[in-house]
């Protein structure tokens, strides 16, 4: 009687370890699953995110973009001025310039005219140093160009025209520029190019393979510190910085 008791007692001793044998798998299992996404999670927020190169909405209208050093192997052109028509080249128009902002701009764009009074200002405090602005009209007659400026008081730095309708838009060298640089606005208006003549190749159509690009509305804190840096003064003692970014006004993206 004793024995069959105790086959009986180690049958129901072997059953019950199976039993808690099992739960453990099943509960080391489970613990397992539920901690893969954090550790899925954690990973993926340790990988750096590639910041686009494209301008960036501000909910108001205006497309401010990062000023990013790119390979886009700028080319010297020569293109009529929108003074007199005369032939403007860019690698003589920079000569004895330390830095030289070329803006590519329509005329009608919103965001060009948000950027016009900005680039402006940089243009009078620093043109003194060494810095010069070259505009470059785009998709516009220069009549509709000249009465922009016109309306402004003048041009206060050199305009020149590439294309005057925007069906020429796909076979402009800004048209080349943007798509190079990643900029997907369909106008791409304003498009800012910036140029430091001395490391400018001396002969060749490739002035420089690698210029600081802004594809979209200057962000003028930025900007200035960067001019300020090119031109040598921002070892200097602090100035008056120029305005913050343009009044809220009507500006559509372009």
């Amino acid at each position: 009687m004793f024995k069959n008791l105790n086959r009986t007692a180690a049958v129901i001793f072997a059953l019950i370890s199976l039993a808690l044998a099992g739960s453990s798998a099943v509960r080391a299992q489970g613990n397992a699953q539920s901690a893969t996404p954090s550790t899925t999670q954690s990973g993926a927020s340790a990988t750096p995110t590639a910041t686009p190169s494209v301008a960036r909405s501000s909910g108001d209208g205006h497309e401010y973009a990062p000023l990013l050093e790119q390979t886009i192997n700028y080319k010297d052109w020569t293109f009529k001025a929108l003074k007199d028509g005369s032939s403007v080249d860019l690698r003589d128009a920079v000569k004895g310039k330390k830095l030289v902002a070329v803006v590519y701009f329509a005329p009608w764009c919103p965001n060009w005219r948000a950027e016009a009074p900005v680039i402006g200002r940089l243009y009078d405090k620093y043109k003194a140093s060494g810095f010069d602005v070259v505009a470059v009209s785009e998709y516009a007659t220069a009549d509709d160009a000249r009465k922009y400026f016109e309306s402004q008081g003048g041009a206060p730095y050199t305009v020149v025209v590439e294309s005057e309708a925007r069906e020429a838009r796909d076979q402009t060298t800004h048209y080349g520029y943007r798509q190079t640089a990643g900029d997907q606005r369909r106008w791409g208006s304003p498009f800012n190019v910036f140029l430091e003549p001395a490391k400018l190749n001396k002969s060749g159509d490739v002035l420089t393979e690698k210029a600081w690009v802004v594809g979209g509305e200057l962000i003028e804190k930025d900007v200035e510190q960067f001019i300020r840096e090119r031109l040598g003064l921002s070892d200097q003692s602090a100035v008056e910085p120029c305005k913050s970014e343009p009044t809220k006004a009507e500006v559509k993206k372009q």
